[in-house]
């Protein structure tokens, strides 16, 4: 592995690692392994597609069949996946039933599928996938329509993760200097989002920044730039709340769009960590990791000791190690 891929990977790994206010619970066989490319493609692959289902917080029966059986299609007992499939008639069952008969009528039956629900994402995505493993289709316009159906779902960022294999996985999160109140965090998973929207309905601007952290963390990436845009426009000399607008309109089809929020908030706000620490994590998430490099270590000289510093400093070591 490249030193660059390593730097890409490593960085996907600490922004994830960065905040955890809740989590959403992507249920993916594809593991650590590199996200698929169309460009490695010269016939049918060998082994299975990844599956992958998103199933936030659902503990319901039926959410845990899907997870037993994703595990088990992972581990390639796909016999025993199939049949906790076929308990189920939702679309994340009927997806995986189909790919646990791989390759015997798999990707027709998700072609069917995909003609009966060209607006359900988790079709679309596990199409995509299935089309490339088989070599036949396209998959790209799976992975488009996927995103586009369903833009604020986990799935929409999964298919960018395979439309752009180059980029870090997932999409670059905002940061906050502060933390969730203890009486969001003692909470279960499943209750802290509900918590931090109340909370922002306050009209507070951390509270509406944290809300949206939450969002993000749970893959709903439209919700979560609303709710940073409204609270920049009600707080337009809060250099936290800019930066969290800048980075939460981030696109990985046109990321010149944040950089173009972004940038100028160097200049507003010369002595805030946050706007060199971020302008560094979109740097990282566009591959130009020596400029990145630069306005980490800018931001972790800007109020040193500070939370964000600190954070960029974390981020100078991930990069350090993954050259190493």
């Amino acid at each position: 592995m490249s030193a660059r891929r390593r730097v890409v990977l490593l960085v996907a790994l600490a922004a994830a690692a960065a905040v955890a206010v809740v989590a959403a619970a992507i249920v993916s066989s594809d593991g650590e392994s590199a996200t698929p490319t169309v460009e490695e493609a010269a016939g049918p692959r060998e082994g299975r597609p990844p599956l992958s289902l998103a199933l936030g917080f659902r503990t319901d029966a039926e959410a845990r069949d899907l997870s037993r059986a994703t595990g088990l299609y992972e581990k390639g007992r796909t016999a025993e996946a199939g049949a906790l499939f076929a308990r189920h008639d939702s679309l994340e069952a009927k997806v995986g039933a189909a790919l646990a008969s791989w390759p015997r009528g798999s990707l027709d039956r998700l072609e069917q599928l995909g003609k009966l629900y060209p607006e359900e994402a988790v079709v679309q995505l596990n199409l995509g996938l299935a089309r490339l493993w088989a070599n036949r289709g396209d998959p790209v316009a799976a992975w488009r329509a996927a995103a586009e159906a369903e833009p604020d779902t986990p799935y929409a960022i999964l298919a960018g993760n395979v439309l752009y294999p180059k980029l870090p996985r997932g999409l670059p999160a905002f940061i906050p200097s502060f933390g969730a109140a203890p009486e969001v965090t003692r909470l279960p998973p499943a209750r802290q989002l509900d918590a931090l929207r109340v909370r922002a309905e306050r009209g507070r601007v951390r509270d509406g920044l944290l809300y949206g952290v939450g969002l993000q963390r749970v893959g709903r990436s439209v919700s979560a730039r609303a709710a940073f845009e409204k609270a920049a426009r009600g707080a337009p000399a809060d250099a936290e709340a800019q930066v969290a607008a800048a980075v939460g309109a981030f696109d990985k089809a046109d990321p010149a769009i944040a950089f173009g929020r972004l940038g100028p908030l160097t200049r507003r706000f010369p002595h805030e960590p946050s706007v060199r620490f971020h302008l560094g994590v979109l740097l990282l998430w566009t591959g130009r990791i020596d400029e990145a490099e630069r306005q980490l270590r800018l931001a972790s000289r800007t109020r040193p000791g500070s939370p964000l510093a600190k954070e960029a400093t974390r981020y100078l070591e991930t990069i350090r190690k993954a050259r190493s």
